[in-house]
């Protein structure tokens, strides 16, 4: 059993040594000076350690003006899908209704169409409302539902007692008074794994920021990565600290929900 286990131990050390290398090598490199970077050969422990290319990347970045403008579209994005995609999760669970079942297969088919093919309606819906240059194209969809968190949800929601929920609107509850202050306050688990997909999603967009955000006081942390890059050279150092900075949020939240987040994804479709 133990050599087993010892076993299981290693393979899953070396797997996540192929997952980590590169993180190990992104800040190995944001650390070196310019000439250790283009040097031959593979070396992960910088020989001279600098912290000019954080310097240089600050001063250059709009480190702050970026990362306000990130936060903002993350924390809207998340309240929108939490709201939205709890809600309708809800109806699709909790409330008998004809057609549901339908719809909600028709809901799921509907991850099936890449987003790629639905840029260019999309875009000239914004145009025509003027959302162009705003934040607002990067924040209203989350609050218009997402199919895969509306199924994670409802896996999830299926799980809580109908029994508790047929008392309570015995008692005289609302669907909307049900959904707030029962469903929600059990199914914190599955919230937390939505929110945590949704930040990292809204973190690391770029795709979007480039369609819809024209002035650099706009920029977000991805889009303003970027303009490290030039047509015929990089500030390959620059880039590497300032996308040191650009993870290390990530990492401590994923620590810090990290309980939560595994809770969530392993409770979630229990019951059919």
């Amino acid at each position: 059993m133990r050599r087993n286990q010892l076993f299981a131990h290693l393979l899953l050390l070396s797997c996540s040594a192929v997952f980590i290398l590169p993180f190990l090598w992104l800040v190995s490199t944001s650390l070196k000076p310019d000439a250790e970077i283009f040097e031959e050969g593979f070396q992960l422990i910088p020989k001279t350690i600098t912290s000019e290319h954080y310097v240089a990347g600050i001063k250059s970045f709009r480190f702050l003006t970026f990362l306000e403008n990130t936060a903002v579209i993350c924390a809207f994005s998340v309240l929108g899908v939490l709201f939205s995609c709890s809600l309708a999760a809800y109806g699709f669970s909790m409330v008998t209704w004809k057609g549901r079942d339908v719809c909600f297969y028709c809901l799921l088919a509907t991850m099936m169409l890449p987003p790629q093919v639905t840029i260019v309606p999309v875009f000239m819906i914004f145009r025509s409302l003027g959302w162009i240059n705003t934040f607002l194209p990067l924040i209203v969809p989350s609050f218009l539902g997402n199919a895969f968190f509306v199924f994670l949800l409802r896996q999830f929601f299926m799980t809580i007692p109908r029994d508790l929920i047929d008392a309570a609107r015995i008692d005289g509850c609302s669907e909307f008074r049900i959904w707030a202050e029962i469903v929600l306050p059990l199914s914190r688990p599955a919230l937390a794994t939505v929110a945590l997909f949704t930040f990292l999603g809204a973190w690391n967009d770029f795709l979007g920021p480039l369609i819809y955000l024209m002035d650099e006081s706009k920029y977000t942390m991805s889009l303003g990565l970027a303009m490290f890059r030039g047509q015929y050279t990089s500030a390959w150092g620059s880039l590497m600290a300032m996308s040191t900075l650009m993870v290390i949020p990530i990492i401590i939240l994923f620590f810090f929900a990290q309980r939560t987040f595994i809770q969530g994804i392993k409770m979630t479709g229990l019951k059919d």
